[in-house]
């Protein structure tokens, strides 16, 4: 369209080559079809003649007014995530009044945010809604869940007027019919928009044609060019015929093109016989428009939507990297020649002014206290206030003084016996007084200082689930704390066991809980005083501070750092003696303590302590205490400023002109700008003085950092610095110039404390000296400060005893520093600017994000109607080899779907923008779910513990991995496979390869003549038996109590197959060779009627019959299969005939049109006039119908050679003779179930013991009992039926034992299945009944295809099986590399028993069709005379027959005919020797060819995806893969309560990506029982995938992960 007027050939060179590279990323899919021709015309625009006079061209300016730019997404990174935005809305008014959901809006940064957002806003919503069931969270009003009205008012309904045209994009298609269907179970509305407008059919890329020119410019460039990506997944997408899709799954057989089990033009889904392919064609209802998009196919407008997001190109491209053939090695990171570096020269280490000495300065703390008891005793120290923010009561110094000698003596002198005192002087003590009582911890604090033991404050433990209580408990045990101070009401409120006692709390050591109310304390004799001596480096107190993964740990501060602290403070911030201080923070740590506990008493000041209580219920209460009691000094946090200038209103006469500092304890925030301006701007008319606003910056371990001085009236105020977030995040420090929406402001927070020295190193690694435009950690030396995380020695030294190294590597001195964990830089004047802290950062991909900076983006995308009062929680999880970025909030109780929904994609958006970093997880909880901090903050450590326990019950999840997740091995490239016999045959011998093939044993030759006509015919050997032999008992069919209720000798099993013979005969319209339908439930009748057929010449089909209580969803099978075998006659009992005629059938099938019924129940005794005999060996026996697990239903031809080679390969190989006994629990409809149930008996003439596998749901010790009473030697079983026993008797082996159940006879128990043996499963059976006699050796496994029934069975005499440990990751390769056990990634596979006699398999390569050495994963191919003959199909399709049953490989061995068993395996000659004395060949099965998922160009077995994802959440029952457009989807079975359904997604996402470097698409959340899965125990995975895509599955939860 734009090379209109151009001729390429004549374009210069560097132009083409340009083309060419465009061509090429599209050919890979690395660009969009629209972002292809956008590109492409920008290329072309200098060369374009001048053709706007014919046409008018495509509007593809970006700049360009109208929809055009409304659909075009921008490239580059800042689209990566954003797409997501459907919102027109101009911003928000902003809200003022009591709500508190904007307490750290910044204006500042708001504006980015909106700027960040309007780039977006004029694309449509992308992002598909997750789908939520209703039931599942009731937050919301129905109506509340369609899209926001917004959308419909965006540019693109300016098309709508013009619908009638066909160039209707499928985007408006699309997203118009998503407005219907914003829940899942809208499907039958879901197109109905679609058809009222054809739509314009995908262009093939490959055919390059230019699309029609548009109709008018208003049209978006997308409405014409459909992406491939639709295209692929409309070719791919299978239309379900309406209305007669069965829900039961084995049933929903479908015609599949791509799938090898049947031909594509087999009639499936009962169609009478006469219809041809035209008409099924109009049964399946397919309206095709235009070229070929299916309108109104049966796919849901999600998935649609899905479909229409994959259009954008979603994560950056991967960057180059190496790789090694056998092993995947995730991205080596290039360095980005264009990141920011330092340039400045080595940082200098900054001074403090010199400590003053004051003449009158106490030598300890403690002696201040004593002077002013003294000398000031009526002068108050402490005044309390009540819930409503009234004084309580006030404290004296006398009071304190008197009150904490009291409490000393008492903790010295009255605790333990007069000879052996509890407490001595040293020892540690837990303070446990809540917020409220502050006077009461200023006694303790006090008293524990006079008697000289170390005070521990911590918070009051609530409840035994406190957020981090087990790390309180690490806390006071790595300080070894025994004795715990409290008050009388706190003690009273502690969690109590029902005997009284205080709870243990989880991790706690026990404590000896000590009351230290007045009344309780002991007056000291008068000539008893505390000691107090000069400050010394003893320890005087322990604070407690949280580290960044959530370990408490203790700060020890020596009584020289704590006197010393304080007179600095005391200088820094010009305390005078009698000022009046009101405090908002906690007491008991940081600024709290250290001012208002501390220095306030050294400098006899009055402190008004505010409680968080009566901040909650009053938050301008500190206000009015600094107007009434006109203090000098306020501390606060920016949320205290934040939540007064709210509730400024109701507060008109305050002054603040009083206030000569108002310390902002967390100043270093990136929102505390905006707060200290904004409370400024409301406050100044109130006397507040701009110089009085000091921020500050703390840390636990280096104590005051730095605080700005009060200023002088009228001088300057500090300038800000206005940073660039790119430079941040690549730790330099850069002036922000390009973009004002991606800065960060920040404030001084002054210079360093009098008598410190500081210096900035790099936060990780040795402590190197950072550059002066570099970003690093501030480094502190000062007395005054902590010395020791106390009785943890190795962490400290990392902490406490830092020495700076300068570039080359050499300290800069002796003196030690330690660690603030603030990260910062000295900016002009020596003035530190602090931009996060190391808790905080994320380290995403090499580049350092600041938790702070991404909270505050978060709070400025508009939070008002989703946010619960600001509460959001951001930290960084570790997937697939780098962090990942996790955003948690909680939502308000109010918040509606959509807002919440449309807040979470504007944050993805606003946070790309900004911050150029994808987020991984974005979650929503429910208001107050989040762990808390004591003083109601989120306890971030907790909450991102419950995220990856999968505990956190989010209402709302959003996961974005595509965009995040970007270092991803290259797809693997395959090679062209186009190599001759003779290199491949050289490249095996050069690498010393075997071909991958085994064999069994020799069938033998049979000498005697009777044997051979014997063995001719299986009607025939009955007959035999029953001459030679005919009371021998053949079958022993049992019942649920284990009692025989049916037996069978050979003689009456002859005449009862003679009865039926007779029937059959006589009834006109039956011929010999026609097939007739054995109906019978697992038993004799069952029996009996195959060889009746057999006897009259009819073909038996064997048939399950329909459930009585499900006959909606079991019956439409049964009549699937009686017409695609065209069955003329069904043999059946009386019930089943019935059933089949009753009202309940005839409203699922048509009921008139069945084939002739013979009921067999009580026909007259007859005998046939003749018994038929086959003309030759190769006629049809039987045929067996199967539902394979792919959902296909393929029926095969056994012919009568076939089922003796079987039945006598089966006799060898398990030594089967007429005295042996055998128990089978199994199906016998099909596969080797039915050959052990029907045939092998009569063959071999040992009697089989049938149980029906049905019977043991209501009595589940029915087999094993049945094993241990008539002492069975072998055994067969299915799956199912081991998992019955497993599940329902694994916790019974006792009992069992008690009742006398012993297997110890059991030799060889054989799970019969068409799959990879499950090793778990049959492991954890042995394991478990290993107790009642079960040998470990017995359990074994027998593998068969629809090709060959039976191709391994593990018989008597061959050696165990053995199990080898494969490397997953090569497997992906079709590489076989044996690893040991326990190897990462290795995966354990079981040998699927010995390979039958007469059998031969090899291992071929399914494209090329050549053999594969033995270090290959290859399609197994078999040579057998018991293979089938071929598919039974309507019209013989001869060139399927031949791939399948007739093929030959390409080189090697040209003249054997094999069978393509369709599933992927290898052999490995084992150290175990066979019954002919050579080394024994294993053959290995690791899965089904058609079920495997091609992924990123490896192969992927579900199985192995499916058994990470159900270890992956203990609430995960089943679960099962499939992929959909490269997409892989996963759907997990909940079987936890609902509320962990969204928990599930994150944990799933993760492990698959960790397990097998894979991204999910699509995670599906539904109930127990939803995965179909069919009468072998095999997940019918393809159903799944009609189901999902049809949207019938009803899913508790849907996720689209982006």
């Amino acid at each position: 369209m734009a090379e209109s007027g151009v001729d390429v050939s004549a374009l210069p060179q560097e132009v083409r080559e340009q083309l060419a590279e465009l061509d090429l990323e599209l050919s890979e899919g690395d660009i969009t079809q629209k972002g292809y021709e956008k590109k492409r015309a920008k290329v072309l625009a200098p060369y374009l003649t001048q053709t706007q006079n014919l046409a008018p061209p495509p509007a593809y300016d970006a700049e360009s007014p109208g929809p055009s730019s409304a659909s075009a997404p921008e490239p580059g990174p800042s689209n990566s995530s954003s797409s997501s935005s459907r919102h027109r809305r101009t911003r928000r008014p902003h809200r003022s009044g009591g709500t508190r959901d904007e307490r750290y809006r910044s204006d500042i940064h708001t504006e980015a945010v909106q700027a960040a957002l309007a780039k977006h806003k004029e694309e449509k919503m992308a992002l598909p809604m997750p789908t939520k069931r209703r039931s599942a969270y009731v937050q919301s009003p129905i109506d509340n869940c369609t899209p926001p009205d917004s959308s419909s008012s965006s540019d693109d309904e300016a098309v709508s007027s013009e619908s009638a045209e066909p160039q209707q994009s499928p985007d408006t298609w699309i997203n118009s019919s998503l407005h219907g269907s914003s829940t899942s179970s809208s499907a039958s509305s879901t197109l109905s928009h679609g058809e009222s407008r054809p739509t314009q059919a995908p262009q093939p890329q490959s055919q390059q044609v230019p699309p029609p020119p548009p109709p008018a410019p208003a049209h978006p460039p997308h409405s014409y060019s459909q992406p491939s990506a639709l295209a692929e997944a409309f070719a791919q997408t299978r239309i379900d015929p309406v209305g007669v899709g069965p829900p039961d799954m084995p049933s929903q057989a479908q015609a599949r093109g791509s799938r090898v089990d049947l031909p594509p033009n087999a009639v499936v889904r009962g169609m009478s016989r006469g219809q041809s392919r035209s008409s099924m064609m109009e049964t399946a209802d397919v309206r095709r428009v235009g070229r070929g998009v299916p309108v109104s196919s049966r796919v849901s407008t999600k998935i649609q939507q899905l479909l229409n997001t994959l259009k954008r190109p979603k994560r950056p491209p991967l960057s180059e990297f190496f790789m090694d053939d056998q092993e995947e090695i995730v991205e080596v990171p290039q360095a980005d020649p264009n990141t920011p570096k330092p340039e400045g020269r080595q940082i200098i280490p900054v001074k403090g002014e010199p400590l003053g000495v004051v003449s009158n300065w106490p030598p300890a703390l403690q002696a201040a206290l004593t002077r002013w008891g003294a000398t000031q005793g009526k002068s108050p120290a402490l005044t309390a206030l009540d819930i409503t923010g009234k004084p309580l009561y006030t404290l004296t110094y006398g009071k304190l003084w008197s009150r904490s000698v009291k409490l000393a003596y008492t903790l010295l002198n009255k605790l333990g016996t007069k000879n052996e005192q509890i407490l001595k002087p040293g020892d540690r003590v837990a303070l446990v007084y809540p917020n409220s009582d502050p006077a009461m911890f200023w006694v303790a604090f006090y008293g524990c200082l006079l008697a000289e033991v170390i005070p521990v404050p911590i918070e009051v433990p609530l409840s035994r689930k406190d957020a981090g209580s087990s790390q309180v408990g690490f806390l006071l045990g790595s300080c070894s704390v025994g004795l715990a101070l409290t008050s009388e009401i706190c003690l009273k409120g502690l969690p109590k066991t029902p005997t009284g006692e205080i709870l243990q709390f989880k991790g706690w050591p026990r404590l000896k809980w000590v009351v230290t109310d007045s009344k309780y304390l002991t007056k000291p004799s008068k000539d008893w005083q505390p000691h107090i001596p000069t400050a010394n480096t003893d320890t005087a107190y322990i604070e407690y501070k949280a580290s960044k993964e959530g370990t408490v740990m203790g700060v020890a501060v020596s009584k020289v750092a704590m006197l010393t602290h304080c007179q600095a403070l005391t200088q820094a911030c010009n305390y005078c003696e009698g000022e009046t201080m009101v405090n908002v923070l906690d007491f008991k740590k940081d600024m709290g303590l250290w001012h208002g506990v501390l220095t306030s008493v050294m400098n006899r000041i009055h402190t008004i302590s505010v409680p968080y209580a009566v901040m909650k219920a009053c938050p301008q209460s500190w206000v009015q205490r600094v107007h009434i009691h006109k203090a000098r000094v306020a501390l606060v946090k920016c949320r205290d400023l934040h939540w007064a200038m709210m509730a400024h209103r109701d507060q008109r006469e305050t002054s603040l002109a009083s206030l000569r500092m108002l310390i902002v304890a967390d100043g270093a925030n990136p929102w505390s700008v905006s707060s200290c301006d904004a409370f400024l701007n409301v406050f100044q008319a109130h006397g507040l003085k701009p110089e009085v606003i000091c921020p500050c910056a703390t840390s636990p371990e280096a104590m005051t950092v730095a605080i700005r001085r009060p200023g002088v009236a009228g001088a300057p105020l500090p300038a800000r610095a206005v940073l660039s977030m790119t430079g941040l995040s690549h730790g330099v420090i850069r002036v922000n110039t390009e973009d004002k929406n991606s800065a960060l402001t920040v404030q001084d927070v002054g210079h360093v404390m009098p008598g410190a020295l500081m210096c900035i190193v790099k936060p990780d690694g040795p402590p190197m000296l950072c550059k002066t435009d570099e970003i690093g950690e501030i480094v502190v030396n000062s007395r005054a400060g902590g010395n020791m995380y106390y009785g943890l020695s190795g962490v400290t030294k990392n902490t406490f005893e830092v020495i700076p190294v300068n570039a080359s590597g050499t300290p800069i001195g002796e003196i030690p520093f330690v660690r603030s964990g603030l990260l910062g830089f000295i900016g002009p004047g020596s003035l530190i600017f602090v931009v996060g802290k190391n808790e905080g950062l994320l380290m995403v991909s090499g580049r350092r994000h600041n938790a702070d900076d991404l909270v505050a983006t978060a709070l400025a995308v508009e939070p008002v109607k989703t946010v619960y009062r600001g509460r959001i929680a951001v930290f960084s999880v570790t997937v697939f080899f780098d962090e990942r970025i996790v955003i948690v909030a909680e939502q308000r109780p109010d918040a509606s779907e959509e807002d919440s929904f449309q807040w979470m994609s504007r944050v993805l958006q606003a946070i790309d923008s900004i911050h150029q970093v994808g987020l991984y997880c974005l979650a929503l909880v429910p208001a107050n779910t989040l762990p808390k901090t004591p003083l109601g903050g989120i306890h971030i450590s907790d909450t991102k513990q419950l995220f990856l326990e999968g505990a956190l019950h989010p209402c709302n999840i959003l996961m974005c991995p595509h965009t995040c997740v970007t270092n991803m091995p290259k797809p693997r490239q395959k090679q062209p496979v186009g190599v001759g016999p003779a290199s491949i045959m050289v490249g095996n011998l050069v690498a010393g390869k075997r071909i991958a093939q085994a064999a069994g044993r020799d069938l033998g030759l049979i000498e005697d003549q009777d044997l051979v006509r014997k063995h001719q015919f299986l009607a025939d050997s009955l007959q035999w038996r029953a001459q030679t032999d005919p009371d021998h008992t053949l079958y022993v069919l049992l019942n649920a109590k284990g009692v025989a209720v049916c037996t069978a000798t050979c003689v009456q099993l002859h005449k009862r197959a003679e009865k039926i013979a007779a029937a059959l005969m006589e009834r006109s319209g039956i011929n010999i060779g026609e097939n007739v339908v054995l109906l019978y439930p697992p038993g004799i009748d069952l029996i009996a009627a195959f060889y009746g057929c057999l006897y009259s010449g009819c073909i038996p089909v064997t048939v399950r019959p329909p459930h009585p209580q499900n006959l909606s969803a079991t019956l439409p099978t049964v009549r699937m299969i009686i017409d695609v075998s065209k069955a003329a006659c069904i043999l059946t009992t009386q019930v089943l005939t019935k059933i089949l005629r009753s009202k309940e059938a005839a409203a699922t099938v048509n009921i008139k049109t069945w084939p002739i019924i013979i009921d067999t129940d009580d026909l007259p005794r007859k005998r046939p006039p003749s018994i038929y005999k086959p003309p030759n060996a190769e006629t049809i026996a039987y045929m067996d119908f199967s539902v394979s697990t792919t959902g296909m239903l393929t029926g095969v031809k056994i012919s009568h050679a076939a089922v003796s080679a079987l039945c006598r390969s089966i006799k060898l190989q398990c030594e089967l003779y007429s005295s042996r006994q055998i128990a089978i629990c199994l199906d016998p409809y099909c596969g080797l179930g039915f050959v052990l149930w029907c045939l092998a008996s009569v063959y071999s003439g040992h009697q089989s013991i049938l149980i029906p596998p049905m019977e043991l749901e209501s009595s589940l010790t029915l087999w094993l009992g049945t094993l241990s009473q008539y002492r069975i030697r072998d055994t067969f079983c299915s799956y199912s039926v081991m998992e019955l026993c497993t599940k329902g008797l694994g916790g019974q082996t006792d009992i069992l034992k008690a009742r006398g159940v012993n297997l110890s006879c059991v030799r060889s128990c054989v799970v019969v299945a068409e799959e990879r043996p499950r090793l778990a499963l049959t492991h954890s059976f042995s394991k478990l009944f290993k107790d009642i006699g079960l040998s470990m050796r017995a359990v074994s496994t027998a593998f068969g295809s629809r090709v060959n029934l039976a191709i391994c069975l593990q018989g008597t005499t061959g050696p165990d099986p053995s199990t080898v440990y494969v490397d997953m990751k090569s497997l992906r390769h079709d590489r076989v590399r044996l690893v040991e056990r326990g190897a990462p990634q290795s995966l354990p596979l079981m040998e699927s028993g010995t390979i039958l006699p007469g059998v031969r398999v090899i291992i071929v390569n399914p494209e090329t069709r050549g053999p594969l050495g033995d270090s290959h994963l290859g399609e197994i191919w078999v040579n057998s005379p018991h293979s089938a003959t071929g598919y039974y199909t309507i019209y013989g399709e001869e060139n399927l027959q031949a791939d399948h049953f007739n093929t030959k490989l390409s080189f090697g061995d040209p003249q054997t005919l094999w069978a393509r068993t369709g599933y992927l395996g290898f052999v490995k000659r084992t150290e175990l020797t066979d019954s002919s004395g050579d080394r024994h060949d294993a053959l290995f099965v690791v899965g089904s060819l058609d079920e495997t998922l091609e992924l990123r160009g490896l192969r992927y077995h579900p199985i192995d995806i499916e058994t990470s994802v159900s270890r992956a959440h203990r609430s995960i029952g089943e679960s099962a893969v499939f992929t959909w457009t490269n997409l892989l989807v996963v759907v997990a079975e909940l079987c936890g309560s609902e509320q962990d359904a969204l928990d599930l997604i994150p944990l799933v996402t993760n492990v698959v990506l960790e397990e097998h470097h894979l991204i999910v698409g699509v995670v599906v959340i539904v109930d127990p029982g939803v995965i179909p899965i069919n009468s072998r125990g095999e997940k019918q995975r393809m159903h799944l995938r009609d189901s999902f895509l049809a949207d019938q599955l009803d899913p508790i939860y849907v996720a689209y992960n982006m």
